[in-house]
C-alpha cells in the first residue's frame, strides 16, 4: 500500500473526520472523562497538554511524567500527560489510542501483560489502533502530507 501511494486514502476512508479536541484545556478536559470513566482510584491528573517538542522519531506519541516540587515543607507530586502535537490533527480513534495509552501509565509503569490488559480494558480496539497509528506515522515518515490537516493526502 505504501509502495503504491494508497496508505493515505485507505487511512482517511477508514477515519474520513479529524477530533474536535484543540485546545490544552479541551484536551484536559477529554482526559479527565475518560479517567472518570475507566481510572476512578488513579492518581489525580494535574497537567494535560499538547506538546510540539516531543519527538515522533524516537516514538513518544505522548508522555507521562511526575513532577515533584517544593512547596514549604512539603514536597508535592503532580501528574503530567503530554501528546504529540501531531496529533491535534488525527481521527478520534487516534487520539483515545494515545490518551488511553498514558492513563494506563497512571497504574501500570511497565509495558506488560497488565499494562496493555487495562489499555484494552478502556479501548477494545487498542491494539488496532496502535498498529494504524503507526501506519499513519509510517505514511508520515515516507510522504510527509499529514491526511486529517491537509485536504489531499494522496501525494
Amino acid at each position: 500500500m505504501l509502495d503504491e501511494g494508497r496508505m493515505g486514502p485507505w487511512l482517511l476512508q477508514k477515519y474520513p473526520a479529524a477530533h474536535g479536541v484543540r485546545t490544552d484545556r479541551a484536551l484536559y478536559e477529554y482526559v479527565q472523562a475518560l479517567k472518570t470513566e475507566h481510572l476512578r482510584g488513579a492518581d489525580a491528573v494535574n497537567k494535560v497538554a499538547f506538546d510540539s517538542k516531543l519527538q515522533i522519531v524516537q516514538h513518544a506519541l505522548g508522555t507521562h511524567a511526575t513532577v515533584s516540587r517544593v512547596q514549604g515543607s512539603k514536597l508535592k507530586a503532580k501528574r503530567e500527560i503530554r501528546i504529540a502535537s501531531l496529533f491535534k490533527d488525527c481521527p478520534p480513534e487516534f487520539l483515545k489510542m494515545i490518551v488511553v495509552h498514558e492513563l494506563a501509565h497512571l497504574r501500570e509503569r511497565n509495558h506488560d501483560k497488565a499494562f496493555y490488559n487495562l489499555c484494552t480494558y478502556m479501548e477494545p480496539g487498542y491494539h488496532q489502533l496502535e498498529f494504524e497509528v503507526r501506519l499513519y506515522l509510517t505514511h508520515l515518515d515516507t510522504v510527509g502530507t499529514r491526511c486529517w490537516a491537509a485536504v489531499d493526502c494522496t501525494a
